[in-house]
């Protein structure tokens, strides 16, 4: 391209730096696809004390200044490490930031009030990086969109700058008491921007995201309607209707380099579409990782997850006695809510062989469930856009789905009249309807192999690469950015 444009993504968590779900996918694939494509895109995020010491070692400083936050004014390094061909600026401060997790303390607020702030911040300190797109993810980089407009506002450097914010989970918003306003994020001088900020008397980051950003955007188109009504509007509803000719769904996609199951070193037998019988391989051998019955002929069902009432565990939970009565083995993968994992642990002691429950995360091993498991259980309550459905088809496992949010945009439910689909899917939040869809899932399986073969060929051959979001960003970004 020869005049690229400048785009400053920010995010708090990226792939293979720091990762706790979904969003650390996206912040290391999708700023790759964009590179790919011509656009000049830098991402920048934490030096989270968790990252890899490798990684640390490779990092170059870059300059250093100071950040006005409300009465302090902090210290901010900025590191820069290029991974896949892409500009990573990781921002230092160690009070802040070198810590065991990226979540999950008393000052999260100060922190990522601080990081936000940070951000717009270091602009200035990049010379060689005229931005034009200012690109932000949930609530932890919302204040970002804030602070641009209403601190450096006149500025040449800045007011050509754009904005786009991304929600990823709209169920997490940053809410904080109204304290924080003035003392922490330094804004109660500024009364549009506390006007902005606020609802139902407390301080929302990701409000302010919305009402400052050029251009809303979320993670698949069926998510972008949800959140306009008041199930799944989690008390934003009306924001996002009054704003909704700004208001994108754009699906998410999996690094499908990284996701290959004829790649896959973890993988006992690696396969592809045309060498489908090794997938068997991989099934027999989790079954007996997995102490369960080894045996082809019985459906595997998996679930890799974290454990949450989003992920619909109480669904679950209320049908598992009965579903491993009939000729089906379960196995479970993730930590989450300790009730959960109890009830999970409790039940797969009552069925030896016939159910696994791994309360943990390894990487690795997830990859060995979507390869050897016949159907992977994803009966989320609301699901912006999901992953884990896009990986096991990827990896030839068929999902049994909610109709919801990216779930509803990615499987297309099984019809045995014309024998379409990708996987199955129920409509309604009940346990019953998901315990008969699994059952369903299960007779094909053993009934009709040839309908299975043939809804696994289209699984696989599904496109879920980041090629057609990042166009699509990319389009936004030239909309937003004329000439």
């Amino acid at each position: 391209m020869k005049n690229p444009l400048h785009v400053l993504y920010a995010i708090f968590e990226a792939s293979p730096f720091v990762q706790t779900g979904g969003l650390g996918d996206v912040g290391g694939a999708l700023p790759t696809a964009l590179s790919r494509k011509g656009c000049d895109v830098r991402v920048m995020l934490p030096k989270f004390g968790s990252i890899p010491a490798h990684f640390r070692q490779q990092m170059e400083s870059v300059t250093h200044f100071y950040v006005p936050l409300g009465w302090r004014n902090e210290y901010c390094g900025i590191e820069l490490l290029e991974w896949k061909g892409v500009p990573y600026y990781f921002l230092d401060n160690e009070y802040y930031f070198r810590r065991e997790k990226p979540y999950g303390y008393f000052d999260d607020g100060e922190r990522i009030a601080f990081f936000s702030k940070a951000v717009t911040e270091s602009i200035r300190h990049l010379p060689d990086f005229p931005c034009h797109i200012l690109h932000c993810n949930d609530w932890h980089t919302a204040l970002s969109t804030v602070y641009l407009r209403e601190f450096y506002c006149g500025l040449p450097q800045y007011d050509v700058i754009r904005t786009v914010f991304t929600v990823h989970n709209l169920h997490y918003q940053g809410i904080f008491g109204s304290q924080v306003l003035g003392d922490v994020l330094g804004l109660n001088g500024v009364p549009a921007a506390a006007d902005q900020l606020t609802l139902r008397g407390d301080v929302n980051f990701m409000k302010g995201a919305l009402c400052y950003s050029d251009i809303l955007t979320t993670v698949s188109p069926t998510y972008a309607k949800e959140i306009r009504n008041s199930y799944f509007g989690e008390k934003l509803e009306d924001l996002f209707n009054s704003r909704w000719d700004r208001l994108y769904g754009i699906l998410n996609g999996i690094d499908t380099e990284d996701y290959d199951p004829a790649r896959d070193q973890a993988l006992a037998a690696p396969y592809d579409a045309a060498h489908f019988a090794k997938k068997k391989v991989n099934k027999l051998a989790l079954q007996r990782e997995l102490n369960l019955e080894v045996n082809a002929e019985i459906p595997l069902l998996v679930m890799v997850s974290r454990l949450t009432e989003q992920k619909g565990l109480d669904l679950l939970l209320r049908i598992l006695d009965e579903l491993l009565l009939s000729r089906v083995e379960v196995a479970i993968l993730g930590t989450g809510d300790a009730k959960y994992e109890n009830a999970l642990r409790e039940i797969a002691w009552r069925h030896p062989g016939r159910m696994n429950a791994s309360l943990f995360f390894e990487t690795a091993l997830s990859r060995r469930f979507y390869a050897g498991a016949d159907v992977l259980m994803m009966p989320s309550r609301f699901e912006p856009c999901g992953l884990s459905q896009m990986i096991a088809m990827r990896y030839g496992t068929l999902p049994v789905v909610r109709e919801t949010g990216g779930l509803r945009d990615t499987v297309q439910s099984y019809n045995k009249y014309t024998g379409e689909g990708t996987g199955f899917s129920f409509a309604n939040f009940n346990a019953h309807e998901l315990l008969f869809t699994l059952k369903e899932a299960a007779r094909v399986y053993r009934e009709e192999p040839k309908a299975w073969r043939r809804m696994v060929a289209r699984a696989m051959a599904a496109d879920f690469s980041w090629n057609r979001p990042a166009q699509t960003y990319l389009e936004i970004y030239r909309r937003l950015v004329p000439g």
